[in-house]
């Protein structure tokens, strides 16, 4: 069942319905606990096709779950350009300039920025990033790599984030999205717009898509300043291929772009991405406008430990009782689905209609907390198309 930060109780507050579950009380506001920490950054100084200088370079870290690369300087003459790749090529991610100084050519993989001069690529999974200068004899073209981050295995992630933040209550009742392809298949199509968020190279938060056009969705304290968002990605369909393989594709990455609207209050962030086109055929989410009922279902579909998109349909198990909305008050509704860190920003769906009303954000045993979409449609309204 839920997990999470520990969440205090308050009295109805005027105007709300009181819980309707005996010796429940609705959840109010907490503090989110911290994002799960999930990697590190490394300084280096690698060159390539400077004088001397190798064409290829790999940066490798034995266990790591990606590598991200930064450069702060990429110089290239026309024609050449600069691949960062994983050992297999199952993953490349291509780049024919600066794209901070208008080298960017149409195709290129989106970039993110980390508040100093250059630019970072698209991060590889796995434990090696292989960066190719392909350039033609006698060219001036060069890059200098002058730190990356590698993400941490999960004994590491553990151990440097202790137990709290990735308990569970009771057995873990989330299941591979792709479980779900045949018997549930609206859950499954709700899950496709659902994206796994890499903060600052180091931390893990869900975004998901809204509405009709390029908008995203996620919380506040996953990202609160454009500075922040500048160095995020966003990485679709990271799902398993088969129930409980543990075989996830690279997904699609790209990176995010213009923050639109947040709400400390209310734990939400809008924002866009680049490369709107490469991720539009994921689908989208809509939103509930109404307040969620008590006893209603509920199930919560994110990127909980890091881990491949999972949803949360049942308490504990499959054919078991149906996650539930559990409390409502304030700002905020508790659900009984599992969750853990990493699923701060996910979308909490309503059974009936399949629509959005809650942002997930944290939770306790026995309930999880959101926040509630009808308080936070009224803010966003102007910016969405909301029409399913």
């Amino acid at each position: 069942m839920a997990a999470g930060v520990m969440v205090p109780v308050a009295p109805t507050t005027a105007g709300e319905s009181a819980p309707e579950a005996a010796g429940e009380a609705p959840p109010t506001a907490a503090k989110p606990a911290p994002l799960p920490t999930v990697g590190d950054e490394k300084a280096v100084d690698l060159r390539l096709g400077s004088p001397g200088s190798p064409d290829r370079r790999e940066i490798r870290r034995p266990g790591a779950q990606y590598v991200k690369v930064h450069f702060s300087r990429l110089t290239l003459a026309r024609g050449d350009y600069l691949t960062v790749a994983d050992p297999s090529g199952r993953e490349v991610h291509t780049y024919h300039g600066d794209p901070t100084r208008g080298g960017a050519a149409k195709g290129d993989a989106s970039f993110t920025r980390h508040g100093r001069t250059g630019f970072a690529a698209m991060s590889v999974d796995g434990d090696t990033a292989v960066i190719t200068l392909h350039t033609r004899e006698g060219r001036n073209s060069a890059a200098t790599i002058d730190r990356y981050w590698r993400g941490y295995s999960d004994k590491e992630i553990k151990a440097k984030n202790g137990p709290g933040v990735f308990s569970v209550c009771g057995a873990d009742g989330r299941r591979d999205t792709v479980c779900y392809k045949e018997n549930h298949p609206a859950q499954y199509n709700a899950s496709r717009p659902v994206a796994r968020m890499l903060t600052n190279g180091n931390g893990w938060c869900t975004a998901w898509r809204v509405g009709r056009g390029n908008h995203m969705m996620t919380n506040n304290h996953c990202v609160k300043t454009q500075a922040e968002l500048d160095t995020m990605e966003v990485q679709f369909n990271y799902d398993c291929a088969t129930c409980g393989g543990n075989n996830p594709g690279p997904g699609t990455k790209v990176g995010a772009n213009q923050l639109l609207r947040n709400s400390a209050e209310l734990d939400f962030a809008l924002f866009n991405v680049d490369n709107f086109d490469q991720i539009s055929q994921f689908g989208t989410l809509f939103l509930e406008t109404r307040a969620p009922v008590i006893n209603e279902r509920a199930y919560v579909i994110g990127h909980g430990d890091t881990k491949p998109k999972r949803i949360s349909l049942f308490e504990e198990r499959d054919g078991g009782a149906y996650c539930a909305v559990k409390t409502t008050g304030g700002n905020s509704v508790g659900y009984s689905c599992d969750t853990s860190g990493g699923n701060s920003g996910s979308p909490v769906l309503a059974g009936s209609s399949h629509k959005v009303i809650a942002l997930h954000w944290g939770g306790s045993c026995p309930n999880n907390v959101g926040n509630r979409m009808d308080r936070i449609y009224p803010q966003i309204q102007d910016l969405i198309d909301n029409r399913a």
